[in-house]
């Protein structure tokens, strides 16, 4: 990503509308090719008992999103660990796994998302909502 802010809360009004973070990726001034600037969610938790509901909302976020992630602690059960890989894979989402040691959380990626169209309508929704509610961000961003 070029830039990412941490959301988080609801502030998008809504717990399926809003990311713990979101990044642009935008071409650089210097990149010989230019291409149009992609959106990327995380949705982030640390209760290793809620991959399930995290799931749903990552898969949410793919409605404004180019690529969307799901962030879990390692100490996820391996059997949810193992489902909600599979899951990922089937829908796109990439899927990170984490230390809850907060000095040294080891981010490891388990599946990288896959580019995809989100919809349009949801993506300007979604900067509506931000850009009413953190301008600065939103300017951060876009």
């Amino acid at each position: 990503m070029t830039v990412a802010i941490p959301v988080g809360g609801s502030i998008l009004k809504g717990k399926w509308n809003t990311p713990d973070v979101i990044g642009v990726l935008r071409p650089l001034s210097g990149d010989l090719i230019k291409f149009s600037p992609q959106i990327i969610s995380a949705e982030i938790k640390i209760d290793p008992n809620q991959p399930v509901t995290a799931f749903g909302q990552a898969v949410s976020y793919r409605l404004f999103s180019h690529k969307s992630y799901l962030v879990l602690p390692d100490s996820t059960s391996d059997d949810d660990q193992g489902r909600i890989a599979a899951l990922c894979g089937v829908f796109g989402l990439g899927l990170v796994l984490f230390s809850l040691n907060p000095e040294n959380p080891d981010f490891r990626m388990v599946t990288r998302a896959i580019s995809a169209n989100p919809d349009m309508i949801y993506v300007n929704q979604m900067a509506k909502r931000l850009n009413e509610v953190d301008s600065k961000a939103f300017d951060r961003l876009f």
